[in-house]
């Protein structure tokens, strides 16, 4: 089986996260391919598709926010993502339980006692009227009925989990400040989430066949095991935007753990290889592996950015050392496709401080890129940009 060293993987990566070349894609469909953006700092889709797109106008994608056609949820590993209404539609059920687990979990003890399908019920019961409500409004609203929990735990559970919830603008809009406000999916879409899936791909009533069945039959009176295909197409997806990648990868990316049955199924159509460390990596045949010595540009990316986050095993892009670096929020810049430096913008200037020692090239490339950068960030303001001393 080929080994794909880390060298390999990043120029694989880049190219499927946009990061090799500017994409000419309109801004949906680059939403869409890369599997929706993190987004729990509201700004920072704007200068990840910045990074990734030509010419991108942030007023597009404010203009997508307010036309409904991409929205601000709790999905991938309970965290708040910029997602297409189509793909938050078609997968929230799939996520329902890991959203709920995840919750239940951060405030188990606060929650001991709670049916949590009677405070969803009673959250939806609230939310009926259409009105967007904040999370501490709602759950004011339902504390009466569970006066022990505090109102973080309810409210949270709530609007993370157990109602399928959408951040209405202005939060999330270009240049713009706002608190979260919540109102439920299919009420902000006019659709409904499609119907919900058994995790291990059988059929929610599906009767399991008794161990005398022979292999390959089903036993009269019993329902076979149903498809999966959302987390068949989820299992595709991704590896068209994070691929190559083992199912440990996946599992990171979306935090759900039930999907082996649906790698099971799209199996055959994929492609393996090794990584250096032996692991298995899952490939869609077709998709983008190029040379591992093309030139990768300098680019910067916002905190949390799914490029990194989306991997459990994240030393294709950036150093065991600086892993913290990705779950600290630090805006990070890539140099040669790597974690080289992080940054900052003040007063209109944008600053890289080197992870290492910069050549003089390296140093001249995250500077002009910076300049543009700062330039995009302040509506063409100012084209400020520095790099400071590397120091150990």
């Amino acid at each position: 089986m080929t080994v794909l060293d880390n060298r390999a993987l990043n120029r694989a990566t880049l190219a499927r996260q946009l990061l090799l070349d500017r994409a000419g894609l309109p801004v949906l469909d680059a939403v869409g391919h890369l599997c929706g953006l993190q987004a729990q700092e509201p700004q920072e889709p704007f200068i990840g598709l910045w990074s990734r797109l030509r010419a991108f106008d942030p007023s597009s994608l404010s203009d997508l926010l307010t036309g409904r056609h991409v929205v601000r949820t709790h999905l991938m590993r309970r965290t708040v993502h910029l997602v297409t209404a189509d793909d938050v539609l078609a997968w929230r059920a799939r996520h329902d339980a890991m959203l709920r687990q995840r919750a239940q979990g951060a405030y188990r003890r606060e929650l001991a006692g709670v049916d949590l399908d009677e405070l969803a019920a009673a959250g939806r019961a609230v939310l009926a009227d259409g009105e967007p409500r904040s999370m501490p409004e709602l759950a004011r609203a339902v504390a009466g009925r569970w006066p022990g929990p505090g109102p973080r735990a309810l409210g949270e559970m709530l609007v993370a989990a157990l109602v399928p919830m959408v951040q209405l603008p202005p939060r999330g809009l270009w240049r713009t400040r706002a608190g979260a406000r919540y109102v439920p999916l299919a009420t902000w879409l006019g659709r409904d989430i499609d119907p919900p899936i058994a995790p291990n791909g059988a059929a929610p009533n599906a009767t399991t066949p008794n161990a005398t069945t022979p292999k390959g039959t089903t036993p009269k009176g019993t329902t076979p095991p149903a498809p999966d295909p959302v987390g068949a197409a989820l299992v595709r997806r991704y590896l068209a935007a994070y691929g190559p990648a083992a199912s440990a990868d996946l599992r990171a990316w979306c935090g759900l753990a039930g999907l082996p049955a649906a790698i099971a199924a799209v199996r055959e159509e994929l492609v393996t290889f090794r990584d250096e460390r032996g692991r298995e990596l899952l490939d869609l045949p077709d998709a983008p592996r190029p040379d591992p010595d093309t030139p990768a540009p300098v680019r910067f990316l916002p905190a949390f950015d799914n490029a990194i986050l989306g991997y459990q095993d994240r030393g294709r892009i950036i150093d065991d050392a600086r892993r913290g670096l990705s779950v600290a929020g630090a805006r990070v810049v890539l140099v040669d496709g790597r974690v080289a430096a992080t940054w900052t913008v003040e007063d209109g200037t944008v600053t890289a401080t080197p992870l290492r020692r910069f050549s003089r090239a390296e140093r001249t490339a995250v500077t002009e890129e910076g300049q543009t950068l700062a330039a995009f960030l302040s509506d063409g303001e100012s084209d400020r940009a520095q790099v400071t001393a590397f120091s150990v």
